[in-house]
This record gives structure tokens, C-alpha cells and sequence, in this order.
């Protein structure tokens, strides 16, 4: 869906009583996420980006609140005990 240019209106308690949930998503669907990758590796491009720990993400927040980041932070979980 695109960018509407009108408020939605929602009745409530049918949203509530039904358990439902109203979400949404900049990155896009699935299969438009499947097309993307398949034209970056078609042209051979690729994404810049900062690997870091998870023993450093509390200081990549606070670089992102100095606007202190050249590249997207992608947070290295191998070892830890995202899991358990």
C-alpha cells in the first residue's frame, strides 16, 4: 500500500475484542524484500555497514543519537545467549 493521504478509521472495540492488532512496515512485504536483494546481486551492489558486538550496542545508541554513523549498524549476535 501506499502513502494515503487520509486518516483510517477503526472501530475500536472489534479491533480489541477480536485480538487484532493494526501494524505496518517501511521495509516492505517479503517478496518485495526477495526482489530487492535479487537486483542488488543482479547489478553487484551491496550495503555499507558497521558490524559491531553486543557488548556494543548501547554505545551504537548513543553514536545514533549524536548522528555520530557513516554506515547501518548490523549487530553481530554470534555467542551470545539470544536464545536461552
Amino acid at each position: 500500500m501506499g502513502v494515503i493521504n487520509t486518516p483510517l478509521q477503526f472501530l475500536t472495540p472489534m479491533v480489541m475484542l477480536g485480538r487484532k492488532s493494526i501494524t505496518r512496515s517501511f521495509v516492505g512485504s517479503i517478496k518485495e524484500t526477495e526482489e530487492m536483494l535479487e537486483f542488488y546481486k543482479e547489478k553487484g551492489l551491496s550495503s555499507m555497514i558497521e558490524v559491531v558486538k553486543m557488548d556494543y550496542v548501547n554505545k551504537a545508541f548513543e553514536r545514533l543519537e549524536k548522528n555520530d554513523v557513516r554506515y547501518r549498524f548490523v549487530v553481530d549476535v554470534a555467542g551470545s545467549r539470544i536464545d536461552q
